[in-house]
């Protein structure tokens, strides 16, 4: 089994601001302004409302609730209109698709997606990030593949309710591919009580993969993630120079751009149950 540390959302060159913390603490991935998808921030639900207006106040009006938005990942099942059998969904194309297809990741593999957040308050004015609040890079959900699809071979395929995905609208850079969640999270043959795709709900410190008082990209890892033995790292991290273990977790200088980072859990048996850990106990 393999399990995949996926970067997605709102960064320095698309959006250019985090993803808020909102501050009942729910964590909210920003999708990325797209020219291509269907849908735009207005039709996107946050809550009993809509996220268009939060996108223009973060961004300071740069991102307009009308612009379109590239849903991806999509796993939260309010976020939008959805048609029967729907079920949560992520896109990916080009080097980082080839990098995924490279490490054999298939059928029954774990995605962990995280991106750069940081803490927000609410105002007279609307939502804006809290001055002194630090960047961090924070897990906020997951997706267990439960099927995989070409997007080059064929789209009409798709049953109804996958279509209206960015994946499936406009340009890719080719090796264009849907991974489609499991119904509900099986990790070693044990069915969890988790679906097979999800959001976590709220901010926890189990979440932040950013060690305290450090820049985002600083990572605090279970000790057990250092690359020892024989161990192969976890992809793009290769570079022995870039970790460093500790009595009781191991610190990663991350690598500042690529998207997905796959560790393999032959070499990492650990890793599974840290997983289901954060699934079951901070959704």
């Amino acid at each position: 089994m393999k399990i995949i540390l996926s970067r997605k959302g709102f960064d320095s060159s698309c959006g250019g601001v985090p993803s808020p913390i909102l501050p009942d603490g729910t964590l909210y991935s920003l999708p990325i302004p797209s020219q291509d998808s269907p849908i735009t921030y207005d039709e996107l639900r946050l809550g009993k409302g809509r996220l268009g207006p939060l996108v223009e106040a973060l961004t300071n009006h740069r991102v307009r609730r009308g612009h379109g938005a590239h849903l991806d990942p999509d796993l939260r099942p309010s976020a939008y209109p959805r048609l029967p059998g729907w079920r949560p969904l992520f896109g990916q194309d080009g080097t980082a698709q080839a990098h995924l297809e490279n490490e054999g990741v298939d059928v029954g593999d774990l995605f962990l997606f995280f991106g750069w957040f940081r803490q927000t308050e609410r105002t007279e004015q609307g939502f804006r990030f809290m001055r002194g609040a630090p960047d961090l890079h924070v897990l906020f959900g997951w997706l267990q593949i439960g099927a995989v699809v070409s997007l080059d071979d064929s789209r009409s395929e798709l049953p109804s309710w996958a279509r209206y995905h960015p994946h499936v609208h406009g340009d890719s850079e080719g090796n264009n591919t849907l991974y489609v969640a499991r119904r509900r999270l099986d990790l070693d043959g044990s069915r969890q009580g988790a679906a097979g795709g999800g959001v976590f709900r709220s901010y926890n410190q189990r979440l932040c993969l950013t060690a305290r008082g450090q820049t985002r990209t600083r990572w605090r890892l279970p000790g057990w993630f250092f690359p020892a033995d024989g161990r192969r790292p976890l992809t793009y991290h290769r570079n022995r120079e870039r970790w460093r273990r500790t009595e009781d977790h191991t610190l990663l200088r991350s690598v500042p751009r690529g998207q997905e980072f796959v560790l393999d859990t032959d070499d990492y048996p650990e890793a599974v149950a840290w997983a289901r850990n954060l699934i079951m106990s901070v959704d």
